[in-house]
């Protein structure tokens, strides 16, 4: 008997897997590294990140120093490894706590509606209508700068985009079927929302936090090139950059090699969300 042929337009697909992925993995070796660096940075350090050495000024890669040494002859890959600390601390804290803050609001103002929404959704409104960047320099630079005090604003700043876009998607699954049958059994509105709604908002919500965080790493390094993030001499890959500029055409891979950082840990931070949102959303069953 002959085997019927099924048309290419019914043959099941193969899903779209990124675990075996060379992309993929690379994505999560460089975070992980970068994570190791932020924790056990003084201890896997070579040199002291903060030892002065005026003989060796700007000097080029070598055995001794393996990436060079900046102005005042500090190892700069030492530095490099000590600066991921702030670089991670702080985007790790602003992701974090405007998930938690966004996705309560969001939940809330997207499930009761009504004055709930009207009242979270105003104040969002307001948020975005503030100039975000002008108030963190303005508000920094005025009383004297501060790597928390920028912390702090930008989590303020941010709550905003994620109370939306928790909303948005609460909005979407508020209606459904399993969301009335709940009631209907007469289960407490904050368990609907915890256990039944935000598990299916879930990989929307993950992924802006891992989106959020990206952009507060290129975000927290530029206030410190400005001078507004930590105090100087600390190390951090912002603050690098901007101490390097003058002697780029000196020792380039001391200002190349901070900004490199900055771009590979945004961009993986940022790819790993999209795959964990794919993950999330193909694996989980919308009800």
């Amino acid at each position: 008997m002959t085997a019927l042929a099924v048309p290419a337009a019914v043959r099941p697909r193969p899903a779209r897997r990124w675990r075996g992925s060379w992309g993929t993995g690379a994505c999560f070796a460089v975070v992980a590294a970068v994570v190791v660096m932020a924790v056990f940075g003084s201890l896997i350090a070579p040199q002291n990140p903060n030892t002065q050495n005026l003989t060796t000024v700007l000097a080029g890669p070598s055995g001794a120093h393996w990436l060079g040494t900046d102005a005042v002859g500090r190892d700069v890959f030492s530095r490099l490894i000590a600066g991921a600390r702030t670089a991670v601390l702080g985007p790790l804290v602003i992701a974090a706590g405007a998930m938690i803050v966004g996705n309560v609001l969001g939940l809330w103002a997207g499930y009761r509606g009504g004055l709930a929404d009207t009242v979270v959704m105003r104040w969002v409104d307001l948020m975005w209508s503030v100039p975000g960047l002008l108030v963190i320099v303005v508000v920094v630079g005025a009383t004297g700068g501060g790597y928390w005090l920028a912390v702090g604003l930008l989590l303020v700043l941010t709550v905003p985009f994620d109370t939306r876009v928790v909303r948005a998607a609460t909005l979407e699954q508020a209606p459904r079927p399993y969301v009335e049958a709940a009631r209907v059994l007469g289960v407490k509105d904050w368990r609907i929302m915890v256990f039944d709604i935000w598990p299916n908002v879930s990989p929307v919500a993950v992924a802006n936090a891992f989106l959020n965080f990206a952009g507060s790493v290129g975000f927290i390094a530029a206030l410190s090139f400005l001078g507004l993030g930590v105090a100087p001499g600390t190390p951090d890959w912002g603050l690098m950059l901007s101490e390097g500029e003058t002697d780029l055409f000196a020792n380039p891979v001391a200002v190349l090699a901070p900004a490199l950082m900055i771009v590979i840990t945004a961009t993986a931070t940022n790819l790993i969300g999209d795959w964990l949102f794919e993950r999330m959303a193909s694996g989980g069953a919308t009800r």
